[in-house]
């Protein structure tokens, strides 16, 4: 799939990958709806995007943790843009911890990780099938891949969110529905930084110890490589598929080098 004169969508566009991800659609020739929680860097993105080329963002300020905000957002697309080609259900939460953790947070966590995605194809797929060609890009994570170390919430959402994507390429990709999932370990986004502040220095922080931050800029450009040759499975991080292969081939060392890590890093 050419991005040039397409019609995308980028959730979570305020900052971070979702940022990097909207400028770089726009910058290969697509328009582009940013939605976020920040209507302030949303106007500031869109306008640096319409200065750049005119009536080719528009910004859409809403919390996609409802059904009837997905709904609204996607109505709004379809009224800018016509036709959506592709949405990228990027916006996710990093939140609590382990049992004890909120139920607050526990819902939060599956309401914008896993239901934002599905609402969003609700709303979408008819569309899709009846043209016989749409795109849905997701970020799950590596965590959604392996584990989430420290957080039952992120972990349960991630996998939920790729299994998502994975449900959907099959029971659509013969009728043009083209699939992706981006599962990226550690990037330099506002996400990672607050689980720095999170983590004790003496500790560390079991991201940047699991592999090297990459730049949203950088992981923006592979996503847009990857949609180019409609693939998959995006990782930006190659380690992570041999990860994947040792938890499928060697299951119990894998555990145990699951464990180790945390022990070197949480000291638990």
């Amino acid at each position: 799939m050419e991005l040039v004169g397409k019609n995308t969508v980028v959730t979570g566009a305020a900052n971070g990958i979702g940022k990097a991800v909207a400028q770089e659609f726009h910058k290969q020739g697509a328009r582009v709806v940013l939605a976020d929680r920040d209507k302030n860097l949303l106007d500031e993105l869109a306008t640096e995007l319409n200065t750049q080329r005119p009536n080719s963002a528009l910004a859409f300020a809403c919390d996609l943790s409802t059904e009837q905000a997905n709904a609204d957002l996607v109505a709004a697309s379809k009224k800018f843009l016509g036709f959506v080609d592709l949405f990228h259900a990027n916006a996710g939460v990093a939140m609590g911890t382990d049992l004890t953790s909120s139920e607050r947070e526990w819902n939060t966590s599956f309401d914008i990780n896993v239901h934002a995605h599905r609402w969003a194809v609700k709303y979408l797929i008819d569309d899709w099938l009846a043209a016989g060609h749409g795109y849905f890009v997701s970020t799950a994570s590596a965590a959604g891949l392996l584990t989430a170390i420290g957080s039952a919430p992120y972990s349960l959402t991630k996998h939920a969110a790729l299994s998502f994507a994975e449900w959907l390429s099959i029971t659509y990709g013969n009728r043009g529905l083209r699939v992706s999932c981006l599962c990226p370990q550690g990037v330099n986004t506002n996400m990672l930084r607050r689980s720095d502040e999170a983590t004790s220095p003496d500790n560390g922080n079991v991201v940047r110890a699991s592999g090297a931050v990459l730049e949203p800029e950088q992981v923006a450009k592979i996503v847009a490589d990857s949609v180019r040759n409609e693939t998959f499975l995006i990782l930006p991080h190659p380690e992570v598929a041999q990860f994947v292969a040792k938890k499928a081939t060697e299951h119990e060392r894998w555990l145990a080098g699951m464990r180790k890590l945390q022990l070197r890093t949480l000291g638990v």
